[in-house]
């Protein structure tokens, strides 16, 4: 308990301390009217105020990743603690805070319109094209995942399932943002903290499970996974809601649209993600202690984390209990999947220039949408799950990168982007160059030494062509 207890005091003070440094350097001004005053439209952009704000955006970026990818990464042993606590504070928070405050700069604008402001034509391009990608997906991803546990838990086929969440997504999609989303999202995030609490409760006075049984010190820096799995730099890629998500790029300008004031933004993007990290803390610390360490958690989960879900919760809240909890879990990807739709409707509505006043514009890009996520659907999900973690990581990268752009561009304290965006282009050139499935299946070595050259190569490029350059230009947004 103590363990858990110190990684979730540390994430409170990194908000506390770190939040702060970061807020500094991007320069707040109170004074300057956000987007939702200025281009109010009572459709995306409308005031809403910080804690409902606030509570939006941690059901927007809290999926099933936080509670998946930390089962999965609880494989390796508390280490896996360990980056959740380090990620949020260093990279994920800075990631988010940056994607929603250079959001609120320049008009609600979405990463891909950021990423080429700062980084340049191509990135844009890029961006706009991975964005789209990467929504989509995690819309899919997002519809299976709660659709397999309701049907789990009522008896009620997969299929009719996946049917309602999609007619839900459609209508979340389309309306304005304060009248499903601003007015469900207080209940849901009722189930949440029911969950994250009772859960956490339930465990720590448990007679049958010991929190973190038998862990020491020294496991924090060991790979423990008895599937004799390398570490680095898969870890990386299996936990990356609850530590640095790209995901995360794409919601923060949703809420960028109705933050009332630029003082919000800490609580509102970095407080955030610290929320989300304490939610995968608390699924890690699950996953390790249930069923009695690292061994136990291979075999009891068998290859599904839906399945730990599902038992830990039954196991200590009691069937009542465990289905309200299990409801908790369920709501998390559904309030992000919603959200993911909502994001590439924009997404394209700022490519094509097409005003998202009036209703039959909005189901003219929503449609589509909702046509090619009904294809993936029938995809089977770890190939969808394995295809997410890699692009949500790759944009996680861009973002970061378009954040140190911003700072060097302003010449202000770059490093604090900077450095966490040259570690997650190491992490995903060297998986991508390491991997066997998705990339190139080169030797481990290799790979990360590539992965540490190339990633070298491009922040002198970036340092070298952005800094000192163009400030005349970004004066708006500094």
């Amino acid at each position: 308990m103590t363990w858990f207890l110190l990684c979730v005091g540390l994430l409170l003070g990194g908000y506390f301390i770190y939040g702060t440094l970061v807020e500094k350097v991007f320069g707040i001004k109170t004074q300057r009217q956000t987007p939702a005053f200025a281009q109010g439209d009572g459709v995306d952009y409308v005031p809403m105020s910080k804690g409902k704000v606030y509570l939006i955006q941690l059901l927007n970026i809290a999926g099933v990743g936080p509670i998946f990818g930390p089962i999965l990464g609880a494989l390796y042993g508390p280490a896996a603690m360990l980056w959740i606590v380090l990620g949020c504070i260093l990279a994920g928070g800075v990631h988010d805070y940056f994607s929603g405050m250079l959001s609120v700069r320049n008009g609600g604008q979405s990463v891909p319109n950021l990423a080429g402001k700062y980084l340049g034509r191509s990135a844009k391009n890029f961006m706009n094209v991975f964005a789209i990608v990467l929504l989509l997906l995690v819309g899919v991803v997002f519809i299976s995942a709660p659709a397999g546990l309701l049907a789990k838990i009522t008896g009620v086929s997969v299929s009719v399932f996946v049917g309602v969440i999609f007619v839900y997504y459609l209508l979340a999609t389309i309306v304005p943002v304060d009248k499903i989303i601003g007015r469900l999202y207080p209940f849901f995030g009722a189930l949440l903290i029911f969950m994250s609490v009772g859960l956490t409760v339930a465990l720590a006075f448990s007679s049958e499970h010991t929190m973190l049984p038998g862990f020491e010190m020294g496991d924090f820096f060991q790979n423990l996974n008895p599937n004799d799995m390398p570490l680095w730099p898969a870890l990386f890629i299996t936990i990356a809601c609850g530590a640095v998500s790209g995901f995360h790029a794409t919601q923060s300008p949703l809420m960028a649209r109705c933050v009332e004031n630029e003082s919000n933004g800490r609580f509102v993007f970095y407080g955030a993600m610290i929320g989300e990290g304490i939610i995968a803390l608390i699924w890690c610390a699950i996953a390790l202690s249930f069923f009695g360490g690292v061994e136990g958690l291979n075999t009891g989960m068998g290859g599904n984390p839906a399945n730990l879900v599902y038992e830990a919760s039954t196991g200590l809240l009691g069937a009542v209990g465990g289905f309200m909890a299990v409801l908790g879990v369920i709501v998390l990807p559904i309030t992000s999947g919603d959200t993911a739709f909502r994001s590439a409707r924009l997404i394209l509505a700022e490519y094509f220039n097409m005003p998202q006043h009036r209703l039959p514009k909005r189901l003219l890009l929503a449609l589509p949408l909702f046509a090619t996520g009904a294809v993936l659907t029938q995809v089977d999900f770890g190939i969808i799950w394995r295809y997410f973690g890699v692009a949500n990581q790759a944009t996680a990268v861009m973002m970061l990168w378009t954040a140190s752009a911003y700072l060097l561009r302003h010449n202000k304290l770059h490093w604090i982007a900077t450095v966490p965006a040259m570690f997650m282009t190491t992490v995903v050139i060297s998986f991508l160059l390491n991997s066997a499935t998705l990339g190139a299946g080169l030797p481990m070595t290799l790979s990360t030494v590539t992965g540490i050259v190339l990633t070298l190569v491009i922040t002198a490029l970036i340092i070298t062509r952005i800094k000192g350059r163009n400030e005349h230009l970004l004066a708006d947004d500094a």
